[in-house]
């Protein structure tokens, strides 16, 4: 049985990664902004922990409440638009720090704090939830909070793959597709479990050799 964390794990993608998981006897810490709200998830195996992407201080103090237990898998799902007006004449600055603490800084800070619950368990796997809008090579404009903050986690991630070449975690990049979420709407191409089941697959077939690899949620590697 994996101890798996994931961040956003309330709704949508992040709750069907947890449902997921359960299902195939693991255990999941459901990290989640407000967990008296997260009636999904009051089920059997799973443990839900209060955890604010958009805040450091909530990321430092769930992981002192989960300590030192290994982690085999974190997914940093959690994430924020960045409002809905976005072109270069309207957009609200606010709403761009807010999108940069949630997508951007909060995901670095949880791969810090949990360094070494990845690497007790000695093959840990460290998959960030970013967008094909964080890749140079996709031709659409608009969406700048969301685009930049994603991706500047992508970098971010590639550049911790090389730090932590040593170490025994690998890290990956995914790109969960256009999904029937509150964020892709109800006219999306895939459902929410239809994205967290490839992203299981992706993160099952993953080795250190694939570290810092963008991949799409069918399996397919992301040109970035």
């Amino acid at each position: 049985m994996a101890n798996v964390l994931i961040t956003g794990a309330n709704r949508g993608i992040g709750l069907s990664l947890a449902q997921q998981y359960v299902a195939a006897g693991h255990h999941v810490i459901a990290c989640v902004r407000n967990p008296a709200a997260a009636e999904a998830l009051q089920i059997d195996n799973v443990t839900v922990e209060q955890m604010e992407m958009g805040d450091p201080a909530s990321i430092v103090a769930a992981a002192k409440r989960i300590g030192a237990q290994p982690i085999d898998i974190i997914i940093n799902n959690a994430g924020a638009t960045g409002g809905g007006a976005q072109s270069l004449d309207d957009f609200d600055i606010d709403a761009w720090h807010d999108a940069l603490n949630v997508n951007t800084i909060g995901p670095l800070i949880v791969a810090r704090e949990f360094k070494n619950n990845l690497a007790a368990s000695g093959n840990g796997k460290l998959m960030t939830v970013t967008s094909q809008l964080a890749a140079s090579t996709w031709p659409m404009g608009g969406m700048y909070i969301y685009g930049s903050t994603k991706a500047g986690v992508s970098r971010a991630f590639v550049s911790l793959s090389i730090d932590w070449k040593d170490e025994p975690i690998t890290i990956g990049l995914m790109h969960p597709g256009w999904v029937q979420t509150d964020m892709g709407g109800p006219h999306a191409e895939i459902t929410a479990d239809e994205s967290a089941s490839g992203i299981i697959s992706v993160i099952d077939g993953m080795t250190k050799a694939d570290s810092g690899n963008f991949y799409k949620w069918n399996g397919e590697q992301h040109p970035f």
